[in-house]
């Protein structure tokens, strides 16, 4: 398997919220070992996109393809099963449920690349590292928690599926900021771990720390890609999409 494979493919992806249609005609990639930043203002379709790459709406077209298999028809447990992780923007901890509990629930097994290599095997122990806070506090019910706590336990427990890909909503939405550089941390240590990320996201600043790649949306349409660093030093592009 050479290490540009595409894992993720989107071509003329299309979704609706009720009669609304909210997305038109999106294509995107991602590459093997990749993070890609998804960025737009609010309400550009940002978190629809990754909602509809997941099987998340019930009203979505086009083709949408995860290693191969096509899941444009797929419920959201199938693309997990798969070894697409989803982390939500609303962070939906079990409350009742301790750090540790949380983490079994998402427990899958082992996975290996197509090439016979073995993917990133995640324990509560390895997890533990990527995020001390974590593992000071294993018995601690999900319900008493800090926001950027709960982020980065939604964040672990989706990482326990083992997957390729992890689909990242607003990693950096009203955290604090010691929180926001340890999630930039834990993103590079996926990286270097050889899993890919797609992220939404509205701070430039953190999707330039992390980002190989961004996509630019608004109203629904991809207006711009390039490579992160050409989008930083793209001052038209930033002024006309992304800036407040």
């Amino acid at each position: 398997m050479s290490s540009h494979e595409t894992l993720l493919e989107a071509k003329s992806l299309c979704a609706w919220y009720g009669a609304a249609q909210i997305l038109y005609d999106v294509d995107l990639e991602v590459r093997r070992g990749e993070v890609v930043a998804l960025m737009g203002r609010n309400g550009a379709g940002k978190s629809t996109t990754l909602k509809a790459l997941i099987g998340m709406l019930s009203k979505r077209r086009g083709a949408v393809r995860f290693l191969g298999h096509d899941i444009s028809k797929c419920e959201p447990h199938h693309a997990a099963k798969l070894g697409l992780g989803f982390v939500p923007e609303d962070r939906r901890v079990f409350t009742d449920l301790t750090v540790m509990e949380n983490l079994e629930v998402g427990r899958q097994a082992a996975r290996r690349w197509s090439d016979g290599t073995d993917a990133p095997l995640w324990t509560p122990e390895r997890l533990f590292k990527l995020f001390p806070n974590l593992g000071e506090m294993p018995q601690r019910p999900g319900g008493r928690m800090s926001g950027g706590e709960q982020q980065m336990l939604t964040v672990a427990r989706t990482l326990m599926g083992n997957p390729y890909l992890v689909l990242l909503d607003e990693p950096s939405e009203g955290v604090a900021p010691v929180i926001v550089e340890q999630m930039a941390n834990m993103i590079l240590e996926l990286k270097a771990q050889g899993v890919s990320i797609l992220l939404s996201e509205q701070n430039m600043h953190f999707a330039e720390l992390v980002s190989d790649r961004a996509y630019v949306l608004e109203k629904g349409q991809i207006r711009y890609q390039a490579s992160m660093a050409d989008l930083a030093t793209n001052e038209e592009v930033r002024r006309a999409y992304l800036s407040v």
